[in-house]
């Protein structure tokens, strides 16, 4: 995490360009937090302006026009530009934009991309070696075609001076955890609370990409065997007893889910308890023996061990960390979830 860069007394100015069709949600999500920043702190701490390719209103995907400050602006040297699209195709926009991205990127800028906005950065080549991510029905063509830029299925990534968020409240999630990397803590989470959020999502969870989608709906055989992980977490199954449960041999299981999802079953099967593991440690009040126990672990030792090889922290330090930041023990009367045999 980087380290605080507001200067005191010197306003961040932040600029957001919208690409039409461009989401209510998306432009909240975005300048809301530095709005309410400001008004907490009772200073100006951002300044925010809101631009598009040729100055004029954009329109919402309801057909709400968006007003805006202005058109591109051609002398652009504030502390970040963020670019906000609902579509990666190309439009009568490449002539002017692209290079007008690539010229913030020379003059340092920090730039971000929401939604399908990573598209624009990376078609821009200002994302090449960094980590990125867009929203996941366009992650398979962002994939195949920047094969420089580090795609991922993160919520959102922050990379140095790269920031990309795969939308929705993805971004709201992103925009606080910026507001605390340049501003500090005490604010981003004074703004939490404002915005009644539960807790803000790290940059670490992934993104839920429905399975039919993700598979194409192509391979009956491999969905088949991920719906049986799914319910067999508690007690998991071997990867040959899922084999011989979908019709496959083990190899030919084995390879399905190298090629399409580039992980072993056991790898994937993993990742699965791991991840229903964290969602409880963050959202329920249960121990952290019976999360282990309830996620296929019999011992603590294994759990712990797991836990820190794919999350670099053990589950204690998990709930202690998110406990710490808006989780349940944190604020009085947050909804927490009960265990019914408790």
């Amino acid at each position: 995490m980087s380290n605080t860069v507001r200067l005191a007394g010197a306003p961040l100015e932040i600029g957001v360009l919208l690409l039409s069709p461009c989401s209510p949600l998306t432009l909240g999500a975005l300048i809301e937090p530095f709005s309410l920043a400001n008004a907490a702190r009772g200073e100006t701490v951002f300044e925010c302006r809101v631009f598009s390719c040729d100055g004029k209103p954009v329109t919402s995907p309801g057909g709400l026009p968006l007003p805006v400050h202005g058109g591109l602006p051609a002398d652009f040297s504030g502390h970040a530009m963020f670019v906000a699209a609902e579509r990666a195709e190309s439009s009568v926009h490449d002539t002017t934009l692209l290079p007008w991205l690539a010229a913030l990127a020379g003059r340092r800028v920090a730039l971000g991309g929401v939604h399908a906005g990573g598209h624009w950065l990376a078609r821009a080549g200002v994302l090449d070696g960094y980590r990125a991510t867009v929203h996941w029905e366009a992650l398979g063509d962002f994939v195949e075609r920047f094969d420089a830029v580090i795609a991922s299925q993160q919520l959102f990534e922050i990379d140095r001076d790269r920031f990309t968020s795969s939308g929705g409240m993805a971004t709201l999630d992103m925009t606080l955890t910026l507001i605390e990397q340049w501003v500090g803590r005490d604010l981003a989470l004074r703004l939490s609370e404002r915005l009644c959020l539960e807790r803000v999502r790290p940059a670490t969870e992934r993104q839920r990409v429905p399975l039919a989608a993700q598979l194409g709906g192509q391979q009956p055989k491999l969905t088949e065997a991920i719906q049986l992980m799914e319910a067999n977490l508690e007690e998991p199954l071997t990867t040959d007893e899922i084999s011989r449960y979908v019709g496959l041999s083990r190899r030919q299981l084995e390879r399905l889910f190298k090629q399409f999802l580039n992980a072993l079953p056991s790898k994937y099967y993993l990742e699965l308890r791991l991840m229903r593991a964290q969602r409880f440690l963050q959202r329920t009040d249960r121990s952290v023996v019976q999360i282990g126990l309830s996620c296929g672990f019999s011992s603590g030792p294994h759990f712990s061990t797991a836990y820190r090889a794919r999350f670099g922290i053990t589950p204690r330090e998990e709930r202690a960390q998110y406990s710490q930041f808006g989780g349940p023990d944190a604020a009085v009367g947050a909804p927490v979830e009960r265990d019914a045999g408790r």
